[in-house]
Order: C-alpha cells, then structure tokens, then sequence
C-alpha cells in the first residue's frame, strides 16, 4: 500500500469539510479526496448566487409601487441583462473564495483525483492504494439532465451552467417547479424575462397542504406562465427551442431551457456496489442510518447530498459533522437531528417546518390558518399575499409542523422550528410576545385559531404569578 490513514474522506463540499474538520480533532491522519470542483455546491452554483439574483429581482420589482409611494419616474428604471449577471457573479466569486479558505488550510491532507473502491478499506486515487480504517462518501450530487436534451447545447442549461451565462435571456422555460425552479424563474420573471414554467406535478416548491398550494400557484401565476401536470417535449426551432407539452395543449418558443429537475448523487464509477455487493439503484435511501451516517454495518460513512436524506446545507453540515464523529470511533453514535425546515426564496416565501401536511395524514391534528391578505403588517409593506397553516395535536395541544407561503416566512419558520423542537403546545406558543405591527401576529392568529377548535380549550391568558 502507498498510503494508510485512519480516515479517509471523499468529497470536499460542506460535508465533506465538516466531516475533515471532525476528524482532525481526533487525528492528524486523515486525507481529503476530491475529484470535482472545489467551494461547496451552495456557494458556487446553490442558495448563494440564486440568492443574489433574488435580491436584484426583488429590488428591481418594487418600482411596481413607486407610483403609490409617490416615487415618480419608476418606467425609465431599465435592467442592463449583462450587468445583472456580472453582478451575482462577482458576489459568488466571493462566496467561493470564503470557502476556498477551508479548502486552503488542508494543505498536503488534500489529494485532486477520483477515488474508487477496490476493497472495503482500500480505496485507489490516481493509481496510487490508500488503505483507511474509516472512510465517509461525501461526493455530493449533480442536476439531472435528459440524455436527449444534451444535443441542444448551451440553449438547454441546468443550475450548474445558469450562473455562466454572459447576460439573461429574453425569454425561458423553467422544467421542474421545485423550490430552485420556483425561485429563480419567478427572479428572471420579476426581471422581465418571459418565463414559461413546466412541471409534472400539480403542486410547486414541494408543498403537500392543498390549500396552500392553491395559493402559491395562484401567485406565480401572476408573474409567469404555468403549465402544470405536463410533460415538456424539446425541439429545434430558428429561433431557439421549441417546448410542448405532451398532450398538445401548450407550446411555445423560447431563448432558453433551464432543466430543474432535481440532482442525482455522485457515487458512480466508484465500484460501491461490487465491493460491498450493494443494490445501489435506489441510491443510499434505506442503507444509511440517518442518526449515525454509517452504510450498513460497513466501514463507511454517507454525507451530504450524496445520502439524499435531506440535501439542504445545514443538514449537509450536520451529517458531515456526524460522519466525522463516528468515524474515529470505535462504536458508531446516533445523534438527534434537528427538526426539518425548508424555505424557497420566493415571493412570498414557502415554508415547510417540522411535519408536512402530507407526512400527518391519518393523524388526529387540528389546523390553525390564516390569510396575509389584509395582515397588518404585510399591507404596510406593500406584500399583502400569502397564507399560514399550522398543525397541532388534537390531544396534547403540541405544535407539529406548519406549511406556508408568507412574505418573510423564513422568520416565521426559525420561531416554529424552534418551538417544535422544544416540545411546546399552541399555548405555550401563545404566552411568548407578538409585537404589533410584525407578520408574526399572523401567525398568532393562526395559533388561536386552533385553541378555539380543541375540546375544552380557551384562549389562554397570562400566566397567574404562584402565590407564596
């Protein structure tokens, strides 16, 4: 062998990183393989630049109410299509560099080149055998592309090549309405860009409450054009790509695809499955142990996007973390994992915190809701959209998750995660302050509105001081 090490790592995105910076606490001998693309996946073509042109979209899309405001001159402010794009990214090239400087202080621990397994403790990296006690897959994923798209070219790009692009198109279909999807069309679409956006399913930004998605539909509706339920088929055209629909109800000719429709991970051409004789065709779903990171009873760790249990970049960090834990150890530890959130960037901004509406079904809960339509704070700001739905317990009264799409519903969605993981009931909730004027008192609202519908409950008020 050419080289032995207590661990060995693959991958050096966020978990990845998290898991080297674990690991190092324990042992100076460890290495760091990577074959791809150096500066975490979210700083170079995720939530960072995404965000960045958000916020240039969103800025651009509140000359809409200058007129109101008594702002005058708001239909001579123009996008300048390129500058736009240099803008995000000069600001990702910064993200980059950030964590670039983790990458900076591996030093020689970090080794450029494609890992493959060759026995269980045996990985092979540019011909050379490194034998490792431990090792933690944290290869990350890439976005999905047909196989038929590929001849189109740079006219059919994927959140990988979006952020490339010289200046923004004219005019473009968004294939696959996620919460990447949603965001960055309705971005471009606040940006004047024709948007067109496809999905197969009937709901967006992966919300599963109905009455929610109702709404969030309703409001990308208003900035670009849906067709939902429908398959979109790709053909040349002179003047771009033609995009149909399956059952020939839609079509249209646009500059630019973008597909969005979802990542697949990185562990191909790694021999995984010929090692540990492992049916890996649904991924690591159901073989890695969420709590440990380990696959199996083997000597290897998943983490990250890889593990496709929760590809978002806090959980990322936290199995990066979990994985570097367990892997100096001799007996693998499970730790707790934080009550899931997830929030797309939209306007509003959709929420899911703690358990889906979908994830309860069967379950006796009571739901509080409330419309931000004539919401105090949410007509001051010139947003007044948007809706809340909250799930409680019927019998303990304990807050159990919450769909929404709400102006600054990331705010909303921190205070809920919290308070689930703490176990509080709606009227625990209720005893913490609502400042007035905020788009918290919403979510108030909502909360009373499922002690109204609880047997035996009232409104609480504030608690009696105990007498000596």
């Amino acid at each position: 062998m050419s080289k032995n090490v207590d661990v060995a790592i693959i991958g050096a995105g966020t978990a990845g990183l998290n898991a080297f910076s674990q690991v190092r606490q324990q042992t100076p001998n460890v290495v760091l393989i990577n074959a791809g693309h150096y500066g975490t996946t979210c700083a170079r073509v995720g939530c960072m630049p995404s965000k960045v042109l958000i916020e240039v979209a969103k800025t651009f899309s509140r000359k809409a109410h200058f007129e109101d405001f008594g702002i005058q001159g708001s239909e001579h402010l123009t996008i300048n299509r390129t500058q736009v794009m240099n803008y995000v990214r000069r600001l990702r090239d910064r993200f980059v560099g950030r964590a670039m400087q983790s990458v900076d202080k591996i030093g020689d621990k970090n080794i450029k080149g494609h890992a493959r397994f060759v026995e269980p403790h045996v990985l092979e990296v540019n011909g050379e055998k490194i034998q490792a006690e431990k090792i933690i897959i944290a290869t990350g994923s890439r976005p999905i592309i047909p196989q038929a798209w590929r001849k189109f070219g740079d006219k059919v790009i994927t959140t990988d090549d979006f952020f490339e692009i010289e200046k923004l198109p004219h005019s473009i279909a968004v294939i696959g309405l996620g919460a990447i999807g949603c965001e960055i069309g309705q971005a471009l679409a606040h940006l004047g860009v024709r948007v067109v956006g496809v999905d197969l399913l009937s709901s967006v930004g992966g919300i599963s409450d109905s009455a929610i998605n109702k709404i969030a539909i309703d409001e990308f509706s208003k900035d670009f054009e849906l067709w939902l339920e429908s398959a979109a088929q790709l053909s040349e055209s002179p003047d771009g790509v033609k995009v149909e629909t399956d059952d020939g109800q839609h079509s249209t000719t646009v500059d630019m695809v973008l597909a969005s429709l979802g990542r697949i991970p990185n562990f191909d051409n790694m021999d995984i499955e010929k090692v540990f004789n492992l049916d890996l065709s649904k991924g690591f779903k159901d073989l890695v142990n969420p709590n440990t990171m380990q696959l199996g009873d083997f000597p290897v760790f998943v983490a990250g996007d890889v593990s496709s249990i929760r590809p978002i970049l806090h959980e990322a960090a936290d199995e990066g973390k979990i994985a570097g834990f367990n892997a100096v150890r001799d007996k693998a530890e499970a730790f707790k994992r934080r009550v899931p959130l997830r929030i797309a960037f939209t306007e509003p901004q959709m929420v899911i915190v703690g358990a889906s509406f979908a994830e309860l079904q069967g379950q006796d809960i009571v739901i509080g809701e409330r419309n931000f339509v004539m919401q105090g704070r949410t007509k001051v700001m010139v947003r007044s959209h948007g809706h809340l739905r909250a799930y409680a317990d019927r019998q303990s009264g304990c807050l159990l998750g919450a769909e929404m799409i709400v102006p600054d519903g990331e705010y909303l969605g921190h205070f809920l995660a919290m308070a689930i993981e703490s176990k509080m009931t709606v009227q625990d909730i209720l005893q913490t302050p609502f400042y007035h004027p905020t788009v918290m008192e919403g979510l108030e609202d909502a909360l009373k509105a499922i002690i109204q519908q609880m047997d035996g409950s009232k409104e609480p008020v504030l608690r009696r001081l105990n007498s000596e």
